[in-house]
């Protein structure tokens, strides 16, 4: 089901390309940007996921730098009946965690530093199971398509803003230029909500599942979302199309960046992952015992 959704998505933003194109440059800005499209989804598909892990400075670890991540991600990664993925740290002090890869087999699961520092190991075991329910659900693909693409059709309306368009061949003239500048960002936006918001109530489920302690994910949500509030992710302020990645919002900036939360309410999911709590006889018991 989630291959399907992808390419729906995927259609979805190609025709916000289209559109754009038609009304900067009329048809040959449509068959432009069918070009530009075609090729950033192409280059989506094999190579955002690495994009994504350069754009925040990731670094991968290992067994010899940092075995206990490792070998958590690894027990995790045995119960959830996945890969291991690779693991990279982010020098952050916002703590905060995201998944992405094509597939399971392509898989890469980054934390924050921040998150290391102020989460203890049970809290860190719900925030990676979570991120492994994103892999298990294939969600990572989608994920990682979106945050290129909608950058791209952002950078497709600044284009329309620097270079003016093709005033012969533009249907709609400066009003066609004025809605690709105001409207193709937004509906990128709304394209990224629509998907984010059940993804991560699934995810929640599926890392409570993996982990077999809801109240694990459910006490990391508070403590992540409280630190968020207050402390600063540079980079994902200054790349706000990439914050439905992160298992909690990174942005707090205001103004614009704002129009790119598409997590559901943090209270909402504690209240659902402590549903689940109460709702088991007994807690499971994780690989850990």
């Amino acid at each position: 089901m989630n291959v399907v959704r992808t390419g729906i998505l995927m259609a979805v933003l190609t025709g916000l390309f289209l559109v754009a194109g038609f009304l900067i440059g009329g048809v040959p800005g449509m068959l432009i940007a069918f070009l530009f499209a075609a090729g950033t989804n192409l280059w989506a598909y094999w190579n955002s996921d690495k994009a994504l892990l350069s754009m925040y400075g990731a670094r991968p670890v290992d067994t010899q730098s940092d075995p206990q991540l490792v070998r958590l991600v690894q027990q995790l990664s045995g119960q959830a009946g996945l890969p291991m993925p690779k693991v990279y740290i982010i020098e952050s002090d916002q703590p905060n965690a995201f998944a992405t890869g094509r597939d399971p087999e392509h898989a890469a699961v980054c934390v924050t530093s921040g998150l290391l520092s102020r989460v203890n190991n049970e809290e860190l075991a719900g925030v990676l199971a979570h991120e492994l329910g994103h892999v298990k659900h294939r969600d990572t693909l989608t994920m990682t398509i979106v945050a290129t693409v909608a950058g791209a059709v952002s950078m497709l309306a600044n284009f329309a803003f620097f270079l003016g368009g093709d005033r012969r061949n533009n249907p709609l003239g400066l009003v066609g230029m004025i809605l690709v500048m105001l409207l193709a960002p937004l509906a990128a936006v709304l394209v990224q909500s629509a998907i984010s918001r059940s993804r991560e109530f699934d995810a929640d489920k599926a890392g409570a599942e993996i982990s077999g302690r809801p109240l694990w994910l459910a006490s990391a949500l508070e403590e992540i979302d409280h630190a968020a509030q207050r402390i600063d992710n540079v980079e994902a302020e200054e790349h706000p199309a990439t914050a439905h990645m992160f298992i909690i919002n990174p942005l707090h900036a205001g103004g614009l960046s704002t129009l790119f939360s598409s997590h559901p309410s943090t209270a909402e999911r504690v209240a659902r992952l402590r549903a689940m709590a109460n709702a088991t006889d007994a807690p499971k018991r994780g690989p850990w015992g």
